[in-house]
């Protein structure tokens, strides 16, 4: 874990002091946050009511959907500790592309909304971009309009990526290099990306992470006749995330909202 500075460690500190959380969990908030670029928090804290997820300006989920208190509670402190990290120095800085550092990516893609590991692979996912180290290689894709929502690995090597948006599960390897080892196939990566083969198209699994994610939003087709109220609330509210995200329109939000609340 990376060290905090003497202005971290007072951050953290003042924040566990005032919404009467342990160091732990203001600590695993913080690097939510930060891993979120300060915008957005995917976590897992038992003292916060377990997974949930948090987007600055938007919507706030929590374990328990229906605690308003919990809910209020984690948007305040995820926006506190967001202006933390925009206004001071938290974290000591580690060089860069050091065992020891997480930032292995290039520098200038920022800070990525999430990352993980799986055997001798790395991925972080950026704003239009994805990048993944292997043993040693870093490449950076060019994610074009995916939305991406989990990595998995089926066998050694990036050959085996897939990842997972809304178009269904797909390769790696079929998006455009921008960077990195491979970076001659570009144009052939760019022209299969751009036309990815029919049985992409559909909806898959969440792809398994090496670190927290939100699970995939269940589609209506996936809904039973006998869907309880709670399950569509839920859904409801996943729905409205993609919308304030711009993933669907206003129009598809809300046929499907209709189509959910037919199902009760």
């Amino acid at each position: 874990m990376q060290n905090l500075t003497q202005d971290g460690q007072n951050l953290v500190n003042s924040l566990s002091r005032r919404y009467n959380l342990s160091f732990d969990a203001v600590m695993h908030m913080l690097i939510a946050v930060n891993n979120g670029n300060g915008s957005m928090a995917q976590f897992n804290c038992p003292e916060l009511g377990g997974g949930g997820q948090w987007m600055r300006g938007g919507m706030t989920m929590v374990g328990d959907m229906f605690n308003y208190g919990l809910k209020s509670t984690v948007d305040n402190l995820c926006n506190e500790l967001a202006n933390g990290l925009a206004n001071m120095q938290v974290f000591m800085p580690l060089p860069k592309g050091s065992k020891s550092s997480n930032q292995w990516w290039p520098g200038d893609l920022g800070q990525p909304f999430s990352s993980g590991a799986q055997n001798s692979t790395r991925y972080a996912i950026f704003p239009n971009r994805l990048a993944v180290e292997v043993n040693g290689n870093v490449t950076v894709y060019d994610t074009l309009d995916n939305n991406i929502g989990g990595i998995s690995q089926q066998q050694g090597g990036n050959s085996s990526l897939t990842f997972s948006s809304q178009y269904g599960t797909i390769p790696v390897n079929t998006l455009p290099i921008v960077s990195g080892s491979g970076s001659s196939n570009s144009n052939t990566n760019n022209q299969t990306a751009q036309n990815p083969s029919p049985q992409n198209n559909f909806v898959a699994p969440p792809a398994p992470m090496a670190f927290t994610q939100a699970p995939a939003m269940q589609t209506p087709q996936n809904l039973t006749n006998t869907a309880s109220v709670d399950e569509v609330i839920q859904l409801i509210e996943k729905l409205a995330k993609l919308r304030d995200m711009g993933a669907i329109s206003d129009n598809e939000y809300n046929t499907k909202k209709t189509d959910l609340l037919n199902r009760i």
